[in-house]
């Protein structure tokens, strides 16, 4: 240009610069040189180095690649002192989008970055031979993922923090799988293992392959589909990559912002590479499969301990473990997008999103203040239309246009206050990227769950009287847990509405999710003291099952102030429900299991591959067909001290900590020997010992009452609160009229209903003498 000029220049500090200038400033192509010996070479834009360029430093690191306002920024590639090399995307001087990395121990990631970490979908190869295809997040392997040993074995199934976490299958290198659940490495609740050769596994793997050919043909694949795809591209994932490459950067316009490295196109290589590696995996197996074994093992784990085995015939087996063979019955989270099959839910979860974040955004800067009386009702509302190219007040989205209402907004941040919830992490718990999924219904109502990615918070659609009975119940419930911060009633977050044009309303509440812990829920109940209908079909039972009254066979032992805690709360809960004239409601309880701390020494280690299964009646030392373990040993409760224990914001966070007789009444935390420290708080980290009496079916014998002995943890809270006597009334009179049956419907005065309810609680956990 002609205001450019070629010339050196050294500087006041020792660098000195050869190149073009502009004016004064450095514009155009250049050498630039500093006094402690990096150099720079290539372009220069108003004095920042913007362009391509290549930059080598005193350790003989170099980066050659672009560059822009003084960042690499764009696609490079980055060779380290140690010998290590990475090639791909850049954002402010941090890998960021799609880029393969070479280690100095010729490990190699291809995949998706964030700020300079492994986060998304990538493919991670060691150099010992081993192979991970699938998510991860903050550098380590978290979602859904596959992962192959050298010596054969596989795991497909979900992980979390660089560890199995949820569920899953393992497939020995001999062909034989086990399907079940893990928590942080170690197998953790039912399961069932399938010898190598058994007939099942034969018309799974023929039946798969049908299945996969023909949804190929169908419809491609996206990354979190429950049905794996068999790829016809047989490429390498680096080819596929390089291509990538070329592509997304063969114009200067592309926007790294836009996450381009993690988008759709990239997720379903990684589910066509993932897909191949089974593919691969399976055909490598054994390939016949003599009919004559066809039998099974349903096991039972604690934090890696098998405490049970029964021996089933396949042709015996039940329902629930014929469907363990299913990976698709097995791995049940998924996308929001799937929730409704199609177009409809990712507009209603994302228009779910919009709006929350939208008045969270909106009622926040406001200062606070005590509510008023007219901030309660149907009409203290904030309304906003979304139309999908955005308007002045809101922004364009991928949704159609919705019309969203937010129910008494300013009670609602004041309760989210109170129960400690910061609004930057409530709205980034709903609406972050990771999404919503969905939850099966525990009960009859027909309402659709959705829980936070977090796990944090759970989502219910709501029925229009359902809103009703809570806005008309929203006042005395402020005054309720304003002054009882030990309630065990329901905590909510929200109330909204969503209507398409021309479409139907959908009503949410958000609710805090009283499961949110890192100890995994091995059993759950929905107790309501009564014997209609309470029981649940055994071929439907399975580790996400919500069971109910007649199916508790548990009684509950717990230290004396811990029930007496327990109890005065209970009452005081169900006397304000009597009051709201609320019936039907339930105590959600769910149960954590501690193996016994005598077979901890026979826990499988959670750092490297599992051993392979034993197929004998007695296994790791414990002998199957269900016999009895010695009382176990495993909780400790110690005086409590608040900075051993976790105080990450949360639905648990607010409520005081509990007083135990065992440790001089004074407040305590619960010892968990090889997990950690917890605060007990009522209905949340609560110790008790667990008597299960065994039925004659289990024992072979009705002369001798045993009982089988477990220490637990307990989780539990009110929940269903929003059935209204007069309304329950309403629905009987329908049902007589429509000629339905009126006793499938719990009709009982709020009164009576509350006093049947605590004395079942009483039954169920009794009062030591």
């Amino acid at each position: 240009m002609e205001n450019e000029r070629a010339c050196e220049k050294i500087f006041s500090n020792g660098d000195i610069y050869l190149g073009s200038f502009k004016g004064s400033i450095l514009h155009g192509k250049g050498k630039y040189t500093w006094s402690e010996g990096t150099v720079y070479e290539g372009d220069w834009e108003e004095g920042k180095m913007t362009g391509k360029g290549k930059i080598i430093w005193p350790s003989q690191a170099t980066y050659e690649g672009d560059f822009s306002g003084g960042y690499l920024h764009g696609f490079g590639t980055f060779v380290g002192s140690d010998g290590s090399m990475y090639r791909g995307s850049w954002k402010m001087n941090s890998q960021h989008g799609i880029g393969r990395k070479q280690y100095p121990n010729s490990d190699i990631y291809d995949g998706c970055w964030r700020e300079g970490v492994r986060e998304g979908s990538g493919r991670y190869a060691w150099s010992v031979g081993n192979v991970y295809i699938g998510n991860w997040k903050s550098g380590k392997m978290s979602g859904r993922g596959v992962m192959k040993w050298s010596n054969g074995d596989l795991f497909d199934g979900f992980w979390s923090n660089g560890l199995r976490h949820g569920s899953g299958f393992y497939r020995f290198a001999d062909g034989s799988y086990y399907f079940g659940t893990w928590s942080k490495g170690l197998k953790d609740g039912p399961g069932t293992f399938y010898p190598a050769g058994n007939k099942h596994l034969l018309k799974l793997n023929l039946d798969g392959h049908k299945d996969k050919k023909k949804k190929q043909l169908a419809r491609n694949s996206s990354y979190d589909s429950e049905e794996s795809v068999i790829p016809s591209v047989k490429r390498s994932l680096s080819d596929k990559l390089s291509s990538s490459f070329r592509r997304s950067f063969s114009h200067k316009t592309t926007s790294l912002d836009d996450d381009l490295g993690c988008s759709d196109s990239m997720r379903e290589m990684m589910t066509r590479e993932r897909s191949c590696i089974i593919s691969r995996s399976c055909d490598d197996g054994q390939t016949e499969f003599p009919d004559n074994r066809t039998v099974a093992y349903e096991r039972e784990y604690m934090q890696g301990v098998l405490i049970r085995e029964r021996i089933r015939n396949i042709s015996k087996l039940s329902h629930k473990s014929k469907q363990r063979l299913k990976l698709a019955k097995e791995v049940k989270r998924r996308s929001c997008v799937d929730i409704f099959e199609g177009h409809k839910s990712y507009y209603l979860m994302l228009s779910l999103q919009l709006g929350i974040r939208y008045t969270v955004g909106k009622i926040t800067p406001v200062p606070m203040r005590e509510v008023r009386s007219s901030d309660f009702g149907e009409q203290a509302r904030i309304r906003m239309y979304f139309p999908r190219k955005g308007s002045q007040l809101t922004p364009p989205h991928n949704s159609v246009g919705f019309y969203w209402k937010d129910y008494c907004p300013m009670v609602f941040r004041n309760l989210r206050e109170l129960f400690k919830l910061n609004a930057a992490d409530y709205m980034m718990s709903i609406c972050g990227d990771d999404g919503l999924r969905e939850l099966s219904s525990p009960g009859k109502s027909g309402s659709i769950f959705y829980l936070s990615h977090d796990d944090k918070f759970v989502i219910k659609t709501l029925k229009k009287y359902e809103l009703k009975v809570l806005l008309k119940m929203l006042p005395h419930y402020y005054d309720h847990v304003q002054v009882h911060d030990n309630t065990l009633i329901t905590k909510f977050f929200g109330a909204h509405r969503i209507a398409f044009r021309h479409g139907k309303k959908v009503r949410f509440v958000v609710m805090g999710n009283m499961f949110c812990t890192e100890l995994r829920i091995h059993r759950r109940y929905d107790l309501k003291g009564s014997s209609q209908g309470r029981f649940t079909n055994k071929d439907e039972i399975d580790e996400t099952t919500t069971l109910k009254d007649l199916d508790l066979t548990y009684e509950f032992h717990m230290d004396r102030l811990l029930h007496e805690s327990l109890f005065r709360q209970l009452a005081l809960d169900c006397a304000f429900l009597e009051s709201q004239r609320i019936i039907d409601y339930s105590l959600l309880l769910g149960l954590h299991f501690r193996a016994p701390e005598h077979l901890r020494s026979l826990s499988e280690p959670s750092d490297y591959s599992l051993d392979k299964a034993d197929t004998t009646n007695a296994v790791d030392g414990v002998i199957s067909q269900g016999d009895l373990l010695i009382p176990p040993r495993g909780l400790i409760l110690v005086t409590h001290e608040p900075g051993s224990v976790s105080t990450t914001p949360g639905p648990h966070i607010r409520g005081s900590t509990l007083k135990a007789y065992s440790v001089g009444n004074k407040e305590a935390d619960l010892l968990l020997p090889g997990t950690g420290r917890l605060r007990v708080q009522l209905g949340v980290n609560m110790p008790a010992q667990a008597n299960h009496r065994l039925t004659q079916a289990e024992t072979d014998s009705a002369e001798v009452e045993l009982f089988e002995v477990y220490d637990v943890v307990l989780y539990l809270g009110i929940i269903d609160i929003l059935q209204e006597y007069n309304m329950k009334k309403k629905i009987e009179h329908a049902c007589k009229s429509l000629k339905f049956d009126p006793m499938s419907i719990s009709v009982v005065e709020p009164k009576l209903y509350s006093k049947r309810f605590i004395t079942f609680l009483e039954k169920v956990f009794p009062r030591d003498p």
